[in-house]
């Protein structure tokens, strides 16, 4: 008995497309809608610190511009992870979605949204996050739950409290940022080992794409 085909509708077919946002496109809405999965839209991202070292957390994907091949996520620009790109602005995104058996990983620059972008999305978010946007120093230490739980009360006061109907503007060191694509591998599980496994890479021109299939 020979290895288990990739079910035909989830296969990386041959040929395989000459771009791959369109099959990113694709797969997001696949995972929204069939994965059953809390946050689908949840990606590691990993970027490098001072020393050289590897770091990576999960984020939420906020946003994917199939025609321009960006992904957009928002964050405490004084973080970890936000000096981290400060000091080197590129980025992996890694999606994994396990009933799918699919992972997606995309590399590529990093830049900063725009300030418009960013005021619209903190406006959109819960009150009590919008409130812990100001009050909590992203990555620092703090002495205690407690001592964390009480500068967001004092912050919620300032700002007419958790109820209030004061707007809250968004915090000048928190917004968003935009991983523009240049490589995007994408995997597709199957037994044995015998996965269906793709890899595209912007040519030089920005617009372009080459791409080979990879062995598992």
């Amino acid at each position: 008995m020979g290895f288990e085909a990739v079910p035909t509708d989830d296969s990386l077919v041959d040929p395989l497309p000459v771009e791959p946002l369109a099959l990113v496109a694709r797969w997001f809405a696949e995972a929204r809608e069939r994965s059953g999965q809390q946050n689908p839209d949840a990606m590691t991202i990993a970027t490098v610190d001072d020393d050289g070292s590897p770091q990576a957390r999960v984020v939420l994907c906020r946003g994917f511009d199939a025609e321009a091949g960006v992904f957009t996520f928002y964050t405490n620009r004084q973080s970890a992870k936000g000096r981290e790109l400060a000091g080197q602005p590129r980025a992996t995104a890694v999606f994994y979605w396990d009933s799918l058996s699919r992972q997606l990983r995309v590399s590529g620059a990093i830049g900063l949204a725009a300030d418009e972008v960013s005021d619209a999305y903190f406006a959109g978010r819960p009150r009590a996050s919008q409130i812990a946007a100001w009050a909590s120093q992203q990555s620092a230490p703090v002495a205690s739950r407690d001592a964390l739980l009480h500068a967001l009360d004092e912050t919620a006061a300032r700002f007419g409290g958790l109820e209030g109907e004061t707007p809250v503007p968004r915090p000048p060191h928190w917004g968003g940022y935009c991983l523009h694509a240049e490589r995007v591998e994408c995997w597709v599980g199957s037994r044995g080992r015998a996965h269906d496994r793709a890899r595209w890479q912007r040519e030089p021109d920005g617009t372009s794409w080459s791409v080979e299939r990879l062995q598992p």
